[in-house]
């Protein structure tokens, strides 16, 4: 019997085709018997003859698999199937269509145009699908390879809740609404300096597919388009920076740093550091400057002044600190001497030039490793001998084990370029020094042997050096690293540096000698503001400046320590005589400091002075007078120097306002990453490839928004970010 002839009701089906596995069926008084041991049957009954069609389909393909919905439509409605027909209804009005794939989405679409604008939604996307689809010949999804492997039923609406401390002039955006192509790509361009991407990544294949899969309506901006949207949007967080900078009531102080590409082009980075109105230390780039190759030293003041006037801050700074203490001091006094024009230093600039705590640490080490060179060379030589095979290893495991070395630390191979990396090599080659001493005995192949000589050398660097590791790392993790804290540290530097230069040892001796010439330099133009910085710290105030004199200049403790007293008094006239003029007034506008008369034949220079001294009764403590009567405030690892100083600010006004300058200057300019770093500040390829527009842009910029972020602010945007809320069974 042929497959689809007709058959009697009370007749058998016999299968015309072999069958490998055997099935029977039966029909019998209407009714219908199937059985077969491996696969599915589908049964088809023309019921107009009562003919029946029976053929095998495999399980893999038992089920059809619901063609795919591509349409941006169905992302507006839900597809159910209710007995043989498909429904689409919409997600807005809860209408019911046809969602039949042979109805095509063109009905579905005219109902939604319809039902959009009633709710006041943007329907500019759809339209522009819809133009697209008929325009575009050529799409990313001609390499998009899984893509026919998906299983894609419909998509769902996902609810949603939202922040409730959004702003009101924000676009609420729901999962099914609007999509804005606008804001997606300044939200791309804010993902790329925040991050520091490159530029040239939108035009990656990978990204494209990516942005395809995770919203069709994405249109992918050329390269230079995203370079437009990140320079609107530095220019829009600098006015941002401006009006913080500018609305602060304290000064500022600056940072400049040197930096470098790789092919040796110099950059010159200014950042501005203050404590803000609630006390919290803040540091923000203000320019990433490219100096020309032909560029002079004399020429950088000029540089750092003129972004001092494009920000409008030449009157508000307070010091200026340079990361390399061999910057010549004209360059300082021409600064000095600009800004000096429009607003008087305090103190007479006595803390106005500092140099970078940081750096001066790494010069000294750079001294240390480059006297120990040579025998450097021979431990690194000596590790990488031991290290060299299993039967080097074994035969120095033999020998530590008879000379009696019970060390558990491993040898170490230093990294170019990590000075703390040296400093454990030459620690943990000094715990078997036993063993290398006569490792040559045993291993004829090994010729990095050092004397006992070169041993007690490396023992005593290697004690500085770790001296010196410590104080780097209480400077780079610190919670809250106020100018406060470098003051005690520098000083145990300044002792070494003392005892090593009364070294019998005629090596160790001009070697230290060399260290604290360069040191000294540091101390004559720091010392002063370390010392100021610590008595502003309630814990200490001038009895750790006491302390510490008396063992750095012995007999000449009394002289220095009236030196800085009468120095922070100075500075606290100064602040008092700035109070009273703005009490009276006469300060500029959003700052607590006073103007000068530009006026070069005033002869009442001196009179503001006078009014202040005169008018002060004698009977009334100052500010400073009271704070250091009072008893030091317990010492504890988690005193937190900045919101002591917001909670005391009424009961020491004047004294407060002096203690948030000073606080907030930058005694050093390494980032903590760079710390132990011997090379100087490199530049990527891709953001040294920029031009210097671009390139400050995106330093800038990048800055900025991390410091947003760090701070737990919401970065801004054009609308708010939904979060998926699970649904509600």
């Amino acid at each position: 019997m042929d497959a689809g002839s007709p058959i009697s009701s009370n007749e058998p089906i016999k299968d015309p085709y072999p069958n490998p596995i055997g099935f029977t069926l039966a029909l019998s008084l209407g009714s219908l018997t199937i059985r077969t041991p491996n696969f599915p049957i589908q049964l088809q009954l023309l019921l107009g003859g009562f003919h029946a069609i029976v053929m095998e389909i495999p399980d893999e393909t038992a089920i059809k698999k619901p063609k795919r919905l591509t349409s941006v439509v169905w992302n507006h409605f839900e597809r159910i199937r209710k007995a043989d027909i498909c429904y689409a209804i919409c997600v807005h009005c809860n209408k019911k269509l046809s969602g039949s794939s042979n109805s095509g989405t063109t009905h579905l679409r005219n109902h939604l145009m319809r039902c959009l604008k009633r709710s006041n939604f943007d329907v500019s996307q759809l339209l522009a699908a819809k133009r697209r689809k008929k325009d575009n010949t050529v799409s990313l999804a001609t390499i998009n390879g899984d893509e026919a492997q998906r299983q894609d039923a419909f998509i769902k609406p996902t609810i949603m809740r939202f922040d409730p401390d959004q702003r009101k002039d924000e676009i609420v955006t729901v999962a099914s609404g609007k999509f804005d192509q606008d804001r997606s790509q300044y939200d791309l361009a804010r993902m790329i300096i925040l991050h520091g991407y490159s530029l040239p990544m939108v035009d990656d294949v990978g990204f494209k597919v990516f942005v395809k899969n995770l919203q069709p309506l994405f249109e992918i901006v050329p390269n230079n388009d995203v370079k437009n949207f990140c320079m609107e949007i530095y220019r829009k967080e600098r006015g941002k920076v401006y009006e913080m900078i500018n609305g602060l009531h304290g000064r500022i102080n600056l940072s400049v740093e040197m930096w470098y590409s790789p092919e040796g082009v110099e950059y010159l980075c200014l950042t501005a550091h203050f404590i803000d109105e609630e006390w919290k230390l803040q540091k923000k780039i203000m320019n990433f400057v490219t100096l020309d190759l032909s560029h002079t030293d004399d020429l950088l003041s000029e540089v750092i002044i003129k972004c001092l006037m494009d920000w409008d801050v030449d009157s508000k700074l307070f010091s200026l600190t340079f990361d390399d203490c061999s910057t010549d001091d004209d360059i300082v006094l021409r600064i000095k001497d600009q800004i000096s024009q429009s607003r008087p230093l305090l103190g007479h600039g006595q803390l106005f030039d500092i140099r970078s705590a940081a750096h001066v640490i790494n010069s000294i080490v750079n001294d240390a490793l480059e006297a120990l060179r040579e025998v450097t060379h021979k431990i690194r030589a000596s590790v990488k001998h031991v290290r060299s095979s299993q039967v080097a290893q074994r035969k120095f495991n033999e020998i530590t084990q008879q000379v009696g070395i019970s060390s558990e630390r491993r040898l170490i191979v230093d990294c170019p370029g990590r000075w703390d990396s040296t400093c454990l090599m030459l620690e943990t080659a000094l715990e078997y020094r036993g063993a290398f001493s006569v490792l040559q005995e045993h291993d004829p192949s090994y010729t990095s042997d050092l004397t006992d000589t070169e041993w007690e050398w490396s023992s005593f660097i290697a004690g500085y050096l770790r001296l010196l590791v410590e104080i780097t790392n209480a400077f780079s993790g610190n919670k809250y690293p106020t100018a406060s804290i470098y003051f005690p540290e520098i000083c145990d530097v300044h002792i070494q540096l003392i005892d090593w230069c009364k070294s019998p040892d005629d090596f160790l001796r001009s070697m230290a000698l060399k260290m604290k010439d360069k040191f000294d330099k540091y101390w004559s133009k720091c010392s002063l503001s370390l010392a100021v910085a610590v008595i502003l710290d309630p814990r200490f105030k001038m009895k750790l400046v006491e302390y510490y004199y008396s063992q750095i200049y012995g007999s000449q403790s009394l002289e220095k320590i009236k030196d800085v007293s009468d120095g922070i008094k100075e500075l606290f006239d100064a602040y008092s005589i700035c109070s009273t003029m703005v009490d009276q007034g006469s300060a500029l506008p959003g700052s607590s400091l006073p103007s000068t008369c530009s006026d070069p034949r005033d002869r009442l220079k001196g009179f503001d002075k006078f009014l202040y001294e005169t008018s002060q009764s004698q009977n009334v403590s100052s500010d400073l007078e009271k704070y250091l009567q009072e008893p030091n405030f317990p010492r504890n690892c988690d005193f937190n120097i900045l919101n002591w100083w917001k909670v005391h600010t009424p009961r020491y006004p004047i004294l407060s306002m002096m203690a948030r300058d000073v606080l907030g200057t930058p005694m050093s300019t390494i980032a903590p990453e760079s710390a132990f770093s011997i090379d100087g500040r490199v530049l990527d390829k891709c953001r040294s490839s920029l031009n210097p527009d671009t390139r400050e842009a995106l330093i800038c910029t990048q800055d900025w928004l991390q410091m947003e972020v760090k701070d737990g602010s919401r970065l801004s945007s054009h609308s708010v970010r939904p979060i998926p809320m699970a649904e509600s069974s």
